[in-house]
């Protein structure tokens, strides 16, 4: 037995077609040699046109071959050769079967250089399982990078999860293993079996697989992404005419797993069609333009919440199949509600069928842990700097938005990819060429990313998970920025919710927690984020943050959300928020719904949401200049003994404009002077303390006279009643 031979037989080979399949013969002109390797098979049969030859047994592993003339077989000259083999198993099954080792390389030569080079942005259509025809023979097409692997198979129960069955060939130098199986059908469960450098084995789920099974099973699962047909032509259009900057956006953040739960079966998830049949609606009622989805890709841990992604082009199938998860963009689309999707290219956990040690090196992470092991939450950090690593997250971007038809991602933890130095002490780190702290490769990622993505899908909402004060994240990468489209003002978060839990008795000792997010809310372009970190791991929900008895919790809460529409930036609220959830979210229960059912404080909560959300779209001086400093007005900052603010905000053309009176203490104030930016009668439009909402009611109605008098920064003034914890909004009377 010659060595090559012997490699066969061990599934040591990086290149099994040298011997496997159909060949000159070495010693016979025009004679051929067919080998092929079925260790559970009793016999096997070479079928070649009406012919059929019986193969000879020339290893007892299951290595059969047969040497014939050229000119004894049909059709010898084709390109690839045209053959079958008929296997008789032990069992007594028999099958007839397609050499997998008959066909040619079928990945060109500029997608593997493409691919090197990390400008191939389509990989997701080239990489991992591909159904597909070729040669006139359907099957799947197994692709898979591990340039430093020994020896790659695609196992799984249509070869008895046996690594010598289908082994695969690395093409040249670009890592790349390539293996076209017929016969491989939708659903097949199939893993790669990687032989690394020093002998050892490991199955790997594919990193590009679009499903797998279900946790805690890893095998991924061969589907077909396209077949259903999309109804949202419209929106699409749409959504590329308009850009976000200048639009109303409210976003709605969920988890999909606990938003609400099957209340016969608490224990079992929605799925998507089941979601699209409730979410969307309830969503589209309350006014809300976007709903944003914790991750969905693949995750084996329901308490990471979906941020340790092991399937990262995988939809989770808790929630359903791919199919289901279109049909849930599709529905939302139709009903003019946008879908942004959290995505997590920070880090990898290190599970053992995932990407971690991929090919038994550091492949997607790097070798050294103080750059590519992440301290604070046990996880792989991405090689950002490795050409193919950074393509293989561009491309995922690209696959979401693509594929899937989604409208934004929100991008998870960018800061910890910022910082070489991000939750590690003196020592932990290794500076960059300069000697700095930043993290120079996964800046250059993020450009090149938000650059490709937004000359590919213009306008999609690009969102930096964002803490620090890290310069132009949400500036053009052409003009030294990161590219993104928004940042998460967290800055204003920690203050507004700090703020609000102190007892107004003595909020005016932190007067400046509400005014300094102007000092620079104008800096990026943000979102303003009351999420799901702000509600778990003691902080407590939303409602009781906070203080006082339960009718100024409720006053209160209203009072933060309006604070939050009021002020520059888009808005979003993780589900709970907007009917006063108690309990602290936890992902594996649904929320309490039966305190939305019910006829209280709750469901007048839910009511003032949908009315903020729609009185937010209809008045575009809250949103068209988001983020110019044009758009808004301080009126009164100063009025810090009795807890109030008083500001405009403008749209675009300067004159359209609202008056906001803000109190952030239950004392009611008659005859309070509140500046006006204009001579003009002004009436209320909104205010929190309505009796519809469970206020106290002391909400101004009649037109407001506006007296010539300067008062703080405005030229005219009025006289108002304000109510308590509370907020009121104006409107002049002309042209109202």
């Amino acid at each position: 037995m010659n060595d090559l031979q012997a490699a066969i037989l061990a599934a040591d080979s990086y290149d099994p077609f040298h011997f496997l399949g159909v060949h000159n013969h070495p010693d016979r002109t025009d004679w051929v040699i067919f080998r092929c390797l079925h260790p559970h098979a009793e016999t096997a049969e070479l079928i070649s046109g009406d012919n059929e030859y019986p193969l000879e047994r020339s290893h007892p592993d299951g290595l059969f071959s047969i040497s014939l003339p050229r000119s004894d077989l049909a059709f010898p000259d084709l390109d690839p050769f045209d053959y079958r083999y008929r296997v008789t198993y032990r069992s007594g099954v028999q099958h007839l079967i397609n050499d997998p080792y008959r066909f040619p390389p079928l990945l060109a030569d500029q997608d593997r250089y493409l691919f090197n080079f990390g400008t191939n942005y389509s990989l997701y259509n080239l990489m991992g399982a591909q159904l597909g025809l070729h040669h006139r023979v359907s099957g799947t097409l197994f692709r898979v990078w591990a340039p430093n692997a020994r020896a790659v198979s695609v196992i799984g129960h249509f070869n008895g999860w046996d690594n010598r069955v289908h082994q695969m060939r690395v093409l040249g130098s670009s890592g790349i293993w390539e293996l076209f199986i017929p016969g491989v059908v939708e659903d097949e469960l199939y893993r790669f079996s990687i032989r690394a450098a020093d002998g050892t084995i490991r199955e790997k789920s594919d990193p590009y697989q679009f499903f797998g099974e279900l946790r805690p099973k890893t095998a991924s699962v061969v589907r077909d992404l396209n077949r259903y047909n999309w109804n949202d032509q419209a929106w699409l259009e749409g959504k590329r005419a308009n850009q976000p900057y200048n639009r109303p956006v409210a976003i709605y953040e969920v988890h999909p797993g606990s938003w609400r739960r099957d209340p016969d079966q608490p224990e079992r998830f929605l799925t998507f069609r089941e979601l699209a049949d409730q979410l969307i609606p309830y969503v589209k009622d309350l006014g809300y333009t976007h709903i944003e989805l914790m991750p969905v890709m693949e995750h084996p841990l329901d308490e990471s919440w979906g941020y340790q992604v092991t399937g990262p082009f995988s939809l989770t199938s808790r929630y359903g199949v791919p199919d289901d998860f279109m049909y849930f963009v599709d529905q939302c689309h139709q009903n003019d509600i946008g879908v942004i999707l959290d995505w997590v290219p920070a880090h990898f956990p290190r599970d053992d069928h995932s990407l971690a040690r991929f090919d038994g090196t550091a492949l997607y992470e790097h070798e050294d842990p103080r750059k590519g092991a992440h301290p604070e939450w046990g996880t792989m950090i991405y090689n950002y700097g490795r050409r193919e690593v950074s393509n293989f997250l561009i491309a995922n971007a690209l696959f979401w938005l693509d594929r899937y038809h989604i409208d934004g991602l929100r991008v998870d933890a960018v800061a910890s990819m910022l910082y070489l130095d991000y939750s590690r002490k003196d020592g932990e780190w290794v500076p960059n060429c300069y000697g700095g702290r930043e993290n120079l490769e996964a800046i250059e990622f993020i450009r090149h990313m938000n650059s490709i993505i937004y000359d590919r899908f213009p306008n999609t909402l690009m969102i930096a998970e964002e803490s620090t004060s890290f310069y132009g994240v949400s500036k053009p990468a052409d003009q030294g920025g990161l590219g993104f489209g928004f940042k998460w003002n967290m800055g204003w978060m920690n203050d507004i919710l700090s703020y609000f839990s102190k007892d107004p008795l003595y909020r005016k000792f932190h007067h400046n927690a509400l005014t300094f997010s102007l000092m620079y809310a104008f800096s990026e372009q943000y979102v303003l984020p009351l999420s799901h970190d702000e509600v778990v791991h003691g902080k407590r929900s939303l409602l009781e943050k906070m203080p006082g008895d339960r009718w100024q919790k409720f006053a209160n809460l209203r009072l933060l959300l309006l604070s939050m529409y009021l002020h520059p930036g888009k808005k979003l609220l993780f589900m709970g928020g907007e009917f006063g959830q108690i309990s602290e979210w936890y992902c594996k229960r649904s929320l309490d719904w039966h305190l939305a059912e019910q006829d209280g404080d709750h469901r007048s909560l839910i009511d003032f949401v949908r009315d903020l959300n729609h009185f937010y779209r209809a008045n575009p001086s809250l949103w068209q200049l988001d983020n110019d400093y044009r758009g808004f007005s301080w009126i009164d900052l100063e009025d810090q003994d009795n807890s109030i603010i008083s500001f405009a905000r403008l749209a675009a053309d300067g004159q359209d404009h609202l008056v906001c009176l803000l109190n952030f203490t239950p004392q009611t104030i008659s005859g309070y002077r509140l500046g006006l930016p204009t001579g003009n009668d002004y009436r209320a439009v909104f205010c929190s303390d309505s009796a519809i909402y469970d206020g106290s009611s002391i909400c101004p109605e009649q037109p407001f006279t506006a007296y010539p008098e300067p008062h703080a920064r405005a030229d005219y003034h009025t006289l108002i009643t304000v109510p308590p914890l509370a907020g009121v909004v104006l409107k002049p009377c002309q042209g109202a």
